[in-house]
């Protein structure tokens, strides 16, 4: 076994939900810690899943996924082999720390962030180095431009940002490039950049047709609401694609996840429905935090990131009452995934109340 697996801290993820309301007495639990759609999926997924030809199920899918990437390359006005499919975007993680990192070499990441990045990066035994985002929670290029060395082969972005939800323009964004040695791939991760109501174009993708060394990535766990079916892909240069293609694993995406993916693509009326009303509850948020004097980050994604001294104690509480949001990602702070209309009321109730019986 490698030294590093033995040492390595892995991923942790959520105990059940079902396990958790056993443990705690409780009938429902609302994870809003995940940043999962609470809105569910598209109708038309539901159809076409049931459509979907059973027979199949002995037969592998299409290797290249090529119905659902005709789709993505149209809509983004990209050659269909730029792109790479992979079981969500973990599986796509994998495959660049992959390709791009061998022992020595360095990652570049902004943090606080996806803990995906760095975890990959170990098990190649790279050295990860982190860099600090502003105090405004938003991405600091002149710092990430300072700490690049000759070993430097991946710097992560996410944008929005997770957790902070701070977003950078793309013009801030080819700028950095710019400035970044064409040895080392800028990987720009927009998982939740369906959610951005505040810049047009907001996506960085139309950069993967000047410079070769930027890679964007997309998902489909987010805005399309389609977490359990594991999808994600990521865009790259020609130059690059072909290359990253010989470490996928063959027949990754499922015929159902992939028949489950086109419909929820086609049907951006859903998307936009899910965005209008994610940004009037962001906003509502916003106002209550202000209100109750509590530090938070301009969010453009489908979370809040928040700080308070008794966030242990308000977690707490908020579980008691059946809301799971996420903890242990900085001291003092939380975030939590936005909801429903009727959730958010009464989340913001029970905090309301939590600390005015603190200050009291």
């Amino acid at each position: 076994m490698k030294k590093i697996i033995q040492e390595l801290n892995p991923y942790v993820p959520e105990k059940p939900l079902q396990q958790l309301q056993d443990e705690l007495g409780l009938k429902k639990i609302v994870r809003l810690s995940a940043n999962e759609n609470p809105y569910g999926t598209s109708p038309k997924v539901k159809r076409a899943i049931l459509d979907w030809d059973y027979d199949l199920s002995n037969r592998y899918p299409d290797s290249s996924a090529q119905e659902l990437r005709d789709l993505v390359a149209e809509k983004f006005t990209l050659d269909p082999s730029q792109i790479v499919f992979g079981v969500g975007l973990d599986e796509v993680i994998v495959m660049l720390s992959r390709v791009f990192l061998q022992s020595g070499d360095e990652e570049l990441v902004s943090v606080p962030n996806f803990s995906e990045y760095a975890l990959h990066a170990e098990i190649e035994e790279a050295v990860i180095k982190e860099v600090a985002t502003k105090k405004n929670g938003q991405i600091n290029f002149t710092a990430l431009l300072e700490n690049i060395t000759d070993k430097t082969k991946l710097i992560w972005l996410c944008n929005p940002n997770n957790p902070t939800g701070t977003l950078e323009t793309v013009a801030s964004i080819e700028k950095f490039v710019q400035q970044v040695p064409k040895e080392t791939m800028v990987l720009v991760d927009e998982a939740y950049i369906d959610f951005v109501t505040e810049q047009e174009p907001a996506t960085a993708m139309d950069l993967t047709k000047k410079y070769p060394n930027i890679v964007v990535m997309r998902t489909f766990s987010k805005a399309y609401g389609l977490a359990n079916f594991r999808v994600g892909y990521a865009v790259f240069s020609n130059q690059i694609a072909g290359e990253v293609q010989k470490v996928r694993l063959p027949y990754n995406v499922s015929s159902i996840a992939q028949t489950a993916a086109i419909a929820a693509f086609k049907d951006q009326n859903f998307v936009d429905q899910v965005v209008a009303k994610n940004a009037l509850e962001r906003t509502k948020y916003e106002d209550f935090f202000q209100k109750l004097d509590l530090k938070f980050y301009h969010s453009q994604a489908n979370f809040v990131f928040f700080e308070t001294a008794a966030a242990h104690e308000l977690a707490q509480v908020l579980l008691e009452n059946g809301y799971l949001i996420r903890t242990g990602l900085r001291p003092n702070w939380l975030r939590l995934s936005i909801g429903t209309p009727k959730d958010n009321l009464k989340i913001q109730k029970i905090m309301a109340d939590f600390f005015d019986s603190v200050l009291n």
